[in-house]
């Protein structure tokens, strides 16, 4: 399998994002959780802080600029209803080749709320094509202070079988890694190196 992750938003923020190698130790700050209350189905809870303004953050979810910084070398931004996120982890790689990875923007609150659903190409197993129109990912941003956003994302849809929560264990890691880039470019000011 490709070196994609999730983002069910990456769900699958990753909808897959890419994780790049850390070189130096970081503090764990993102929280991860699997509700299954629901015997049917398995919702990844994954939540942090991060010590900047929400404009900042929404920004980073919402614009080709941000999309650039923390989560792919390139990326294509139609944010809408109905709109769509096209990126390529691959630097040397085009939007629309058969590595791009298309998120469409389901809905969204303002400052407040997004729902992405990932396409799923090729990368994705078999089992989770099946599922596709069921998985979603919601990003909730809650301002907590003037400089200070929470972020919650809830990747919704999978199925609580041993398919599933195995892959959960990938999608877990990779979206912390993810996210942590996230974190890091917002407060560090500093892009990702793809």
């Amino acid at each position: 399998m490709k070196k994609i992750t999730c983002t069910f938003l990456l769900l699958f923020s990753g909808l897959f994002l890419y994780a790049q190698d850390q070189t130096e130790p970081i503090e764990k700050r993102v929280i991860s959780t699997v509700d299954s209350t629901n015997k049917k189905e398995l919702v990844l809870i994954q939540e942090f802080i991060v010590n900047v303004p929400l404009d900042s953050v929404w920004n980073a979810y919402t614009t080709k600029k941000g999309w650039e910084s923390w989560v792919a070398p390139i990326a294509d931004v139609d944010f809408k209803i109905n709109g769509e996120i096209k990126t390529n982890y691959n630097k040397n790689g085009k939007i629309g080749d058969s590595t791009t990875i298309k998120l469409k923007v389901v809905n969204y609150v303002p400052k407040k709320l997004i729902t992405l659903q990932a396409e799923l190409t090729t990368n994705f197993p078999e089992f989770m094509k099946k599922d596709e129109k069921d998985l979603y990912n919601i990003i909730c941003f809650e301002p907590l202070a003037s400089k200070k956003t929470k972020m919650i994302s809830y990747g919704i849809g999978y199925k609580n079988n041993p398919k599933y929560r195995s892959l959960m264990k990938f999608f877990i890691s990779g979206n912390e890694m993810s996210y942590q880039q996230l974190i890091t470019y917002l407060e560090k000011g500093e892009s990702i190196k793809f």
